[in-house]
């Protein structure tokens, strides 16, 4: 590897010393959130506010862990896509350079940083490299920090993530931040101190980086999956390497321990510690806040494993043991010869914007509690479901405006089944719900009342044969059509009932809503009854009419003639309509 001999003054020039929030770098597919929680349940900062029935990430909050994205069951949180960004770099006629995470010997098996830039050089970039030579100059810097030992507790700045927690959530803290640039930044700082007129593009497995390149020497940066992509688009492929590549000791960056591991520590009274994955990282930070941690070295990485197992690993190749041997076993025993800068060059002041959220007086998560259902202590079950660690982290979230009471699911639940009682309870007619196997699965007053059953214990589970006919069930089931209005009398109980039976095959129930009809059946019967009768009273008199008649027809000839027809056309329009009731 050649190294020009350029001035250190390039890399004053070259970072400005803070990282520029680029609150695009996560998005969210409105459409495709499902309202699952699952994204706000694996946010370690809960920075995800739900509003409509859809999660909006809160930018302000985020630490860009990634999470979010990879357990997204719908794909509704997508990364910020830079090869637009990258075609017009190597478009512009610059010599663009890659700068590749160690991490990628976890993502190609059998291939080393040639066979990598041998695709890079066929999508049109000039050269790559290995961001292990920048993670070379952090370490010694590390190393210089320790020897010096100026601050008490020192926590790697290597992991984006990491810096932003601290800075957003633990700023009291950003004094323990080594102030450092990362290894992408570093290496950008040399490759451009050597080709001045180069564009560098990081390619790795972090969300973060997206963000952290902002103001900086760095001019773009690739997830190995739009690395993939592009090389997928153009039919090229990261082919296997057997040839042989400098093994350095930072290339270990990327597992955790590696940082440490490759590091000389001189025998200062610090002792190093290595903590990874977000929840870890939380846990030390409030034990250095609470004082209960000193004179140390921490090198934290806020994926679980390090950078092997970051978000774009996590999600597309997820194997993070098979991850660290792939990496580990690329590991040397010497340092990637690289000029060392000066210090300052590589000093970055850890800034960042602590939140200001509003914290609610006990009474006021009281009375939040309370509106879910939970008035008393003893109600709040901190089941989690809603994706905060306690009930009362929950409360508090609606107070600040980033969640809503319907993310609490005993209290939907509960509530949906009140109100499905109370309606069910009020209705006039009697519902039954059976299974396909025909067992009562549900039973309301009205139906108790109805069939003469103390409590729906006494019949829930068994037979609905036990209280009705089977047979309109069973036409149900076979036909898959509804048996509507269906009138029967049933002795067992000396009442008429109406029956309408409901079929829903997705569900695989049968829904039996009936009504007692046995008055209006009564009542048609004594209208038939009534009616029957004027008809025979009706036709008596029609008889003595008819003989009447007869009689004044012979005294008076046939003039009387039309009068017997009209009342023989009576007394058959009187049967017909008898016969028609019946």
């Amino acid at each position: 590897m050649k190294h020009a001999k350029k001035s250190q003054d390039f890399f004053e020039r070259c970072y400005n010393g803070r990282s520029v929030t680029v609150p695009s770098v996560l998005n969210l597919k409105k459409s495709n959130c499902k309202n699952c929680h699952r994204c706000i349940r694996k946010c370690p900062v809960k920075s995800i506010r739900f509003s409509g029935h859809q999660a909006h990430i809160i930018s302000d909050q985020c630490i860009l862990c990634g999470q979010c994205f990879v357990v997204c069951p719908q794909e509704a949180k997508e990364i910020v896509d830079d090869r637009g960004t990258v075609r017009a770099l190597i478009d512009s006629g610059a010599p663009v350079i890659a700068s590749v995470s160690p991490s990628f010997f976890a993502v190609w098996d059998n291939c080393g940083i040639n066979s990598v830039r041998k695709a890079l050089k066929a999508l049109g970039f000039a050269d790559a490299e290995e961001t292990a030579i920048g993670a070379t100059i952090v370490k010694r810097e590390y190393e210089r920090q320790i020897r010096e030992g100026t601050q008490d507790i020192i926590i790697s700045s290597a992991c984006h993530s990491v810096n932003l927690l601290v800075e957003k959530h633990f700023p009291e803290l950003r004094k323990f931040l080594a102030p450092t640039v990362s290894p992408m930044v570093a290496h950008a700082m040399d490759i451009k101190r050597r080709i001045p007129e180069a564009k560098v593009v990081f390619i790795g497995p972090c969300v973060a980086k997206k963000d952290e390149y902002v103001g900086t020497c760095v001019d773009a940066v690739l997830t190995f999956e739009e690395f993939d992509q592009m090389c997928h688009s153009k039919g090229i492929e990261v082919e296997s390497e057997f040839g042989e590549s400098f093994k350095g000791r930072a290339t270990g960056f990327s597992v955790a321990g590696g940082i440490t591991n490759s590091m000389d520590l001189p025998d200062t009274g610090y002792f190093t510690i290595t903590v990874d994955g977000t929840k870890n990282c939380l846990n030390a930070l409030r034990d250095i806040r609470s004082g209960k941690i000193d004179k140390c070295f921490i090198e934290m990485y806020a994926c679980a494993g390090g950078c092997i197992d970051g978000p774009i690993m996590e999600k597309y190749i997820n194997s993070p043991v098979r991850h660290i041997c792939s990496v580990l076993k690329h590991v040397g025993k010497e340092d990637f010869p690289v000029e060392q800068p000066s210090p300052e060059s590589l000093h970055k002041d850890h800034i960042g914007t602590p939140l200001n959220l509003p914290t609610p007086s006990d009474k006021e998560i009281r009375e939040i509690l309370a509106r879910i259902g939970k008035p008393n202590p003893s109600d709040e079950l901190n089941c989690g479901s809603c994706g905060y660690d306690s009930c009362r982290d929950k409360a508090i979230a609606i107070y600040r405006g980033t969640a809503d009471y319907s993310m609490c699911l005993p209290f939907i639940m509960d509530r949906s089944e009140r109100i499905n009682n109370k309606v069910l309870n009020n209705m006039p007619s009697g519902l039954i719900v059976v299974n396909e196997d025909l067992e009562v699965q549900q039973i309301n007053r009205s139906a108790l009342a109805l069939l003469n059953i103390s409590h729906e214990s006494d019949i829930l589970g068994d037979c609905v044969v036990r209280i009705l006919d089977t047979a309109p069930f069973f036409t149900a089931l076979e036909t898959g059509k509804s048996v509507k209005k269906l009138r029967s009398y049933f002795s067992d109980y000396g009442r008429y009932f109406e029956q309408t039976i409901v079929y829903d095959r997705s569900s695989r129930i049968l829904i039996d809503i009936f009504s007692d009809v046995t008055e209006e059946e009564e009542e048609a019967a004594r209208s038939k009854a009534i009616s029957r009768q004027t008809a025979e009273i009706t036709n008596n008199v029609i008889e003595n009419q008819m003989r009447i008649v007869q009689e004044i027809a012979s005294l008076l000839g046939e003039t009387t003639a039309e009068t017997k027809i009209a009342l023989t056309r009576l007394k058959e329009s009187l049967s017909l309509n008898d016969d028609e009731e019946e």
